[in-house]
């Protein structure tokens, strides 16, 4: 197992005729996390940055708040593993929810369920919204390496900038390891701009809410549940975000021009 996050391969083309071709194919491998000892969840993803889907995963679970519970970080040689020793104990969910979709991710309880309806203010231009999203998988990023890969940004309307960028094979793991770097370089969620590639399903728009993220945007569709979820929760939650057009599903105040009265 590398630490690249891709796989190094052949494969036959055809393009008017057939070639051998040679490059990259995103890794995929089984991730456990240990907290105290215990086994808390086995992930399928990509074997980079293991420390961020750690905390990430743990924080979005409601099983972590901040850095400073964790005593020991500790990934495994074969860097399938990763050792958490926290300062308090930890009792493992016995709720398992496996998540919709291919690639499914994992998480515990009912993901409609513990969120009060967010307060914020937070407005963004449709433009930063499109220009952030070009941002988001820059010519250095896995996706230009190997395609098949999934990526979340965190982006601050105010100074317009991403502060942090995460990649992964699933979807649910980009989202978790965005948490973990934001935990990690000290960058708060709350009043910024949540954007992922990845279909907007009830696991991913609960994350974001835990996130604190006021704004969800997706390059694909949300589900009938986030939708709702994002209603309720007072989420603005935009889909489709194209080169000339996308939706916003809820909350349209938060993006200019969406909610005004001239709309026919």
């Amino acid at each position: 197992m590398s630490n690249s996050g891709t796989f190094s391969t052949s494969w036959h083309e055809y393009r008017d005729g057939w070639t051998k071709q040679a490059g990259e194919v995103i890794e995929e491998a089984l991730i456990t996390i240990y907290v105290n000892g215990l086994e808390i969840a086995t992930i399928m993803a990509t074997p980079r940055d293991q420390n961020l889907l750690a905390l990430g995963f743990l924080k979005n679970e409601g099983l972590l708040e901040s850095l400073d519970e964790v005593e020991i970080l500790y990934i495994g040689e074969n860097g399938c593993c990763v050792d958490l020793w926290l300062n308090h104990s930890v009792v493992k969910p016995q709720h398992l929810v496996i998540t919709s979709g291919c690639g499914g991710g994992v998480t515990f309880g009912d993901p409609s369920m513990g969120i009060e309806p967010l307060q914020s203010d937070v407005q963004i231009k449709p433009q930063l919204l499109r220009q952030a999203f070009r941002q988001l998988q820059p010519p250095n990023s896995l996706y230009a390496r190997s395609r098949g890969v999934h990526a979340a940004g965190l982006l601050d309307p105010a100074t317009e900038r991403l502060l942090a960028i995460a990649e992964d094979v699933g979807r649910h793991n980009a989202m978790d390891k965005l948490a973990g770097a934001c935990m990690k370089q000290g960058v708060k969620p709350r009043e910024r701009v949540l954007l992922v590639t990845g279909r907007i399903s009830s696991e991913m728009m609960h994350k974001a809410a835990r996130m604190g993220c006021p704004i969800v945007a997706s390059r694909t569709s949300p589900t009938s549940l986030s939708v709702e979820m994002a209603r309720a929760w007072n989420i603005t939650l935009v889909g489709y975000v194209r080169q000339g057009s996308m939706r916003v599903y809820s909350c349209p105040e938060r993006v200019f021009g969406a909610s005004t009265n001239n709309i026919v």
